[in-house]
């Protein structure tokens, strides 16, 4: 094919953003199409095959359009941009996954969708009372779904955000931690602690636990409650018993609305079959109301290496499938 070269215009922040920190996000759009990316001033150049350059224009767009809005934009954010570019022109669909978003700037920027994944997540969080979340770590299930908690309390929304998971993994064994309720929970909860003290700050999140706009107790605590006016997250939910899911489930009361996350390739109860997480993505499946987004390996938007160590996983299990296919009478 010939080669050819093309400029785009963009702007200090964004040119700044694509080219990133010692040319490392121009590096990998280069590896990715076998482009040559240059930087003339203005803008950038891009020299490459007609099918590579559009390709190429496109992850830059992407990285240039969030540099606009203010978010920090990291290698993650280009790997993530490079697999929307590619997944593109196969769905028939624009690139762009950072737009329609309500969510709040946090202290690195403004939050938005990195992939079409989380941007589809955060359409069925604003369409469904119940919204599941699961696949792997690292491709923003639990910190999306608390950025969306945050818009909606900051909105006043909600009155509530409400947090709650399995304290100790399958067993729920609080007494023998040091503390008050709060110092015991909030070990297991460190990951939604970091994306509310990003997103909100750690001040405004201190002052609106102590007036118990956002609370955090384990499940057990959860039984007997009616949640209403409040967003609810329940994460590690591959760790509830079907129990405690169905229990945790029926909490929801008038104005509320709830976001199941969790993996349940990590499932760490004794009984796998027992988790509650498998169970209801099977029995409520198309029942009104719910929304069902299942991220993938792709969806990744942590260090590649994660991506890679997932797909790892997910090969030896797939080959494992067969014989617990044989002894899990539920599958």
């Amino acid at each position: 094919m010939p080669r050819e070269s093309e400029f785009l215009s963009l702007g200090d922040e964004a040119l700044h953003a694509v080219i990133g920190p010692h040319s490392r996000h121009v590096a990998l759009i280069e590896d990715a199409f076998k482009v040559l990316v240059e930087t003339p001033g203005g803008g950038v150049s891009i020299n490459g095959s007609a099918r590579d350059r559009a390709q190429a224009k496109r992850v830059i767009q992407i990285l240039a359009d969030r540099a606009e809005t203010g978010a920090e934009i990291t290698e993650a954010d280009v790997r993530a941009a490079l697999g929307a570019a590619v997944a593109a022109p196969r769905a028939g669909q624009g690139a762009t996954v950072s737009n329609a978003s309500a969510l709040p700037v946090g202290r690195r920027g403004a939050i938005a969708p990195k992939t079409a994944a989380q941007a589809r997540y955060l359409e069925l969080l604003s369409q469904c009372e119940l919204t599941f979340g699961v696949g792997p770590a690292g491709t923003g299930k639990t910190f999306l779904a608390a950025a969306y908690g945050a818009s909606l309390l900051r909105r006043g929304q909600v009155d509530r955000l409400v947090i709650t998971r399995p304290a100790v993994e399958a067993g729920e064994k609080l007494g023998f931690l040091p503390g008050d309720l709060n110092e015991k929970v909030d070990p297991y909860l460190a990951p939604i602690w970091e994306a509310l003290n990003d997103i909100l700050g750690p001040d405004d999140v201190r002052r609106r636990r102590d007036k118990g706009e956002i609370e955090a107790a384990p499940i057990a605590f959860m039984r007997g409650r009616t949640l209403a006016h409040a967003f609810i997250i329940v994460d590690e939910a591959q760790n509830l018993t079907r129990l405690q899911m169905k229990m945790v489930l029926t909490r929801l009361g008038e104005g509320a609305r709830m976001v199941v996350t969790g993996d349940p390739s990590q499932i760490d109860l004794l009984n796998r079959r027992d988790s509650g997480l498998s169970h209801a993505l099977r029995i409520l499946d198309g029942v009104k109301g719910t929304g069902v987004l299942k991220f993938e390996a792709s969806d990744v938007v942590r260090h590649a290496m994660v991506e890679r160590i997932v797909r790892a996983y997910d090969a030896d299990a797939a080959s494992q499938r067969p014989a617990a296919d044989l002894e899990d009478p539920d599958r």
